[in-house]
């Protein structure tokens, strides 16, 4: 059996496998043997699981979206749990792989709700489309076996997102520990956007915050928010605000 539990579900596609694990109080998606890409609570699918997924969320001390665009879906924890945390949210997501929508939505309790539009598409195809409305939120979270997609960290995706974005809006990108070594990662991102943040996790993550305009609240006033939000979330946000830092080049 696999440290993840019994497998209760297998299939392919073009990309490679794709298995759903259960261990009894867990349900796990992974894309290669032991290869962790989600996990949710099976009594409790919206309370987030991951360390980087919760790194993630952070960016809900920056900004209070009602419009998201979450760029890789994979078994939908991150769309479950916006979704739950406003009941005027609406979450548009995109991704790649058909097999993975299907699975999120009968494996992983995927909500059905109008507030929830999923696109099967390459997120940067996707991004090209002149008709997709502006969002307050994106999250890019862009994975598959091989790990990160490469285009996630290209100018042109950068500058797309920045267009997408509302004034007010950040962009969230989940990378491996590995980039932080490339400065130019960060001078690329620092070029398009007006202030960036990253937040290391436990779990290997890199999460890169890039604000469309500067975060105009004090310290002391996000210690105060993430409080607040650890109630909604029901796990200790001011615990992942302190591995948050601001990027000066």
């Amino acid at each position: 059996m696999s440290v993840l539990g019994k497998e209760i579900y297998r299939t392919y596609d073009e990309y490679g496998p794709i298995q759903v694990f259960d261990d009894g109080v867990k349900r796990y998606l992974a894309f290669e043997e032991d290869d962790e890409q989600t996990c949710v609570l099976k009594e409790n699918p919206a309370h987030i699981q991951h360390e980087y997924t919760r790194a993630m969320l952070l960016s809900l001390l920056l900004v209070d979206p009602r419009e998201v665009l979450l760029l890789g879906l994979g078994g939908g924890s991150l769309a479950t749990c916006l979704l739950d945390y406003h009941p005027e949210l609406n979450l548009r997501a995109v991704e790649l792989r058909r097999a993975v929508i299907k699975i999120a939505k009968k494996y992983f309790y995927l909500p059905k709700t109008n507030r929830l539009s999923v696109f099967e598409d390459d997120a940067g195809q996707y991004l090209l489309d002149d008709a997709i409305s502006p969002a307050q939120l994106i999250l890019a979270d862009m994975y598959g076996a091989d790990g990160l997609d490469p285009q996630q960290l290209t100018s042109c995706f950068l500058e797309r997102c920045h267009e997408l974005l509302t004034d007010d809006g950040w962009l969230v990108l989940n990378c491996w520990n590995d980039h932080r070594r490339d400065k130019e990662n960060l001078r690329l991102i620092s070029d398009v956007f007006a202030e960036v943040r990253v937040s290391t996790t436990n779990s290997g993550n890199w999460i890169i915050f890039a604000g469309k305009r500067k975060n105009p609240l004090s310290d002391k006033q996000l210690n105060q928010r993430a409080k607040e939000l650890a109630v909604t979330l029901d796990y200790s946000v001011p615990r992942y605000l302190t591995n948050m830092s601001i990027v000066e080049l």
